[in-house]
């Protein structure tokens, strides 16, 4: 009877997941590290031509069906006319029902110079994509399954479904201020707003308008030594009654850097409010850098999930050609 009643416990906390999230949008632990997602307004905000990054997320394995997401995004610059572009593609997998969230997002940015000496910029982005949404009906227990004793699957549903997929179109835009003192110091405060025309993400009848999401988001990379820098950050999202806080920093510790070679690794510590606390680890190699962290669950799911929460990985690429200078030569005659 335990048994039987964990495994009812277990499947109702995957359907409800699935169906609460049905209203929000993904997000991720590594702050700044999706970038075009968090505020289009990054887009080709980096030093380098090319940006090319990933991401996957694994969480609650240990109490249902894994939810699973992955993204990858790239962006470049204009240099000519100052304007940046970049794209972004993801897939969330969550719950027992295989609800699943695909979007193609295309943003474009410009990089305004606030002073003289480009201390202080503003980058305004606007975003527009298409947003794809799927759920298998087929994968729920319903009350017409339930024979007296047990479920059983091989019953009826009885129930009619319209439609199990809908695709839409979404929008976003964001500003975001830059602020550089010193020669490695930054500071960086963003503010962006998603799903702003409201797309309607309803399988049935009735309209279930997508949430506007207002992100907002600051981080600080300073350094302490030549070595040793404090890369702090805090991030807050609100999505219908959905408030996320995520503060943090990490400490970055660099190898080598000189003759063309880098070499940095860093590790640090993030809480999720009410929700997970995360550890980070990164290293950056050249033009690569890559980070890993695993959330610990501090949520009421803690008896379910027995503290374990999920595994993310990041990895960014920066591209950045080499122009040679045009040297002109004097041409001498040979008697000289």
């Amino acid at each position: 009877m335990r048994k039987g009643y964990s495994y009812l416990l277990t499947g109702f906390f995957g359907l409800a997941c699935s169906f609460s999230l049905f209203a929000q949008d993904i997000h991720f632990s590594h702050l700044n590290r999706q970038p075009i997602y968090q505020n289009p307004a990054n887009t080709g905000l980096f030093a380098g031509d090319i940006r090319l990054t990933g991401n996957y997320k694994d969480q609650w394995r240990s109490v249902t069906v894994p939810f699973q997401t992955f993204a990858f995004a790239g962006d470049m610059k204009w240099k000519k006319k100052g304007i940046n572009f970049g794209a972004l593609f993801f897939h969330d997998n969550v719950g027992d029902g295989f609800y699943q969230t695909m979007e193609f997002l295309g943003s474009i940015a410009k990089n305004l110079k606030l002073t003289s000496d480009s201390s202080q910029t503003l980058s305004v982005g606007i975003q527009v994509g298409l947003n794809y949404r799927k759920v298998n009906m087929d994968k729920f227990y319903f009350d017409n399954q339930f024979n007296g004793l047990i479920f059983d699957a091989s019953l009826p549903t009885n129930e009619a479904y319209q439609n199990d997929s809908r695709a839409n179109v979404t929008s976003a835009a964001g500003v975001v201020h830059s602020f550089y003192y010193g020669k490695h110091n930054s500071i960086k405060t963003g503010l962006s707003g998603h799903n702003l025309n409201r797309p309607n993400q309803g399988f049935y009848g009735s309209k279930v308008l997508r949430d506007i999401r207002v992100s907002v988001f600051s981080q600080v990379d300073h350094a302490l030594t030549r070595e040793l820098a404090i890369v702090p950050g805090i991030g807050f999202n609100i999505q219908g009654k959905y408030r996320e806080l995520i503060l943090g920093s990490q400490i970055r510790y660099t190898l080598i850097n000189k003759l063309g070679t880098y070499r940095a690794v860093d590790g640090g510590l993030w809480f999720r409010s009410r929700d997970a606390v995360v550890v980070r680890v990164g290293l950056a190699i050249q033009n690569w850098s890559v980070a890993i962290s695993y959330d610990t669950n501090i949520s009421k799911l803690i008896p379910a999930s027995t503290a374990r929460g999920g595994l993310e990985i990041s990895a960014e690429y920066i591209i950045t050609r080499f122009k040679p200078k045009k040297v002109i030569h004097r041409v001498c005659p040979d008697y000289i």
